[in-house]
């Protein structure tokens, strides 16, 4: 009997990962066009969480600096994945805003929240590609304060950071930006200011004004600058780790299937920049960050025993087979995810050291230039350190 529900258990994830693997293959530039899912919040109430929220200008001038945010996303995020404190592992939620666009405003601001804090990472690539710009107000001031307000911060000493980027004058609008920075600071809120121009403009147009009374940085970028990749030896591999990563995700629940197919989305999505690009993205997958327990299966059985019980399962291959042989098909898709995530990691590492050898450390003044830079410093006086 025994060996009998072993045998299913191996034909079952083999179908399954064969299957999903041509799905794959088959559906990937088609699923760049599946409606977006709601937005939702997955919060996790520790003091070792670090919360990024990303506020960014949509008004007509700020098409550059979306593209800069959607191109640069992974690596921003592989920096932050990388961050540690007292030799443990930290939780990671990005919240996500656009104010300046009148014609998705959902407040008298002209200001709309995009994502809650969340873990979901692909549903944050997903917001940020649904952008399009229009003129608008940009009041700064009361970006800050609604992100203030409507954002569920974590009450404790962890890394809790705002970045706010745009490009017209700080002090606009009827909210003063220092009443709104007096509170961020009495919640321990870091707000860092991106300036999309000169430095003298920015100074000018009370943006690093806004960040001294916020107690962050001030920062400028050129925003219409196209992201550079630099391509190394190992990003064929890793892109081919990725397609199988991808294959050990067994959907379940209500919200599975969508899921599974915005996982594929935004790998496409990544692909549209550059395969170095998609590198990044796959990095990042492979880290203890990239979180999928609402609707993979793998994951959740690793938090939960007895969601094999309770879930209806959303991969055709796997629904006949009883609990235990589910449990083995389940087994076996996380100890295959494991072996691929860690040569991910190591390979990246590589990757990383190679990037750093042979790029003649060139500088660039982006949006992940200018937050990478900060997370590090920000992140070193929290006590927190970034890994290898």
């Amino acid at each position: 009997m025994i060996v009998r529900k072993f045998l299913f258990g191996i034909i079952g994830i083999s179908l399954y990962l064969c299957g999903n693997y041509i799905f794959q293959l088959g559906n990937a530039s088609a699923l760049a066009l599946i409606s977006p899912a709601p937005t939702e919040t997955t919060h996790e109430n520790n003091q070792n969480t670090i919360q990024v929220a990303l506020l960014l200008d949509t008004s007509g001038s700020m098409s550059g600096l979306i593209e800069q945010a959607k191109s640069q996303l992974w690596n921003i995020l592989n920096e932050l994945s990388r961050t540690e404190k007292d030799g443990e592992e930290t939780s990671l939620e990005i919240a996500l805003y656009e104010y300046g666009n009148p014609n998705k405003a959902s407040s008298k601001y002209e200001i709309n929240q995009l994502s809650n804090f969340t873990t979901d990472m692909d549903l944050v690539s997903e917001k940020l590609f649904s952008l399009t710009t229009s003129g608008g107000d940009e009041y700064c001031g009361a970006m800050i304060q609604t992100s203030l307000e409507q954002l569920e911060w974590n009450s404790g000493d962890g890394l809790k950071l705002i970045y706010i980027a745009g490009n017209e004058p700080f002090n606009q609008g009827p909210i003063s930006y220092h009443n709104s920075c007096e509170k961020a600071t009495e919640n321990g809120i870091v707000v860092n200011t991106i300036y999309c121009g000169s430095m003298d403009q920015g100074i000018l147009h009370f943006w690093k004004d806004g960040a001294t009374a916020c107690q962050g940085d001030f920062l400028t970028i050129e925003h219409n600058q196209a992201t550079t990749y630099f391509s190394t030896p190992y990003d064929t591999k890793i892109n081919q780790l990725n397609t199988q990563l991808n294959s050990t995700y067994i959907p379940y629940g209500k919200k599975g299937k969508q899921k599974k197919q915005n996982q594929l989305s935004q790998d496409f999505n990544a692909n549209v920049y550059s395969q170095s690009n998609v590198v990044d993205r796959a990095a990042f997958k492979s880290s203890k960050k990239y979180k999928a327990t609402d609707w993979d299966l793998v994951d959740a059985y690793k938090k939960d025993k007895n969601v094999l019980k309770n879930s209806k399962i959303h991969a055709d291959s796997l629904q006949n087979l009883s609990i235990a042989e589910l449990e083995i098909a389940v087994e076996a898709a996380a100890a295959r995810r494991a072996m691929i995530n860690s040569e991910i990691q190591e390979l990246d590492k590589k990757r990383r050291v190679y990037k750093m050898e042979n790029n003649e450390n060139k500088k660039e003044s982006s949006l992940q230039d200018s937050m990478i830079k900060t997370i590090q410093k920000q992140a070193k006086a929290k006590g927190y350190t970034t890994k290898e």
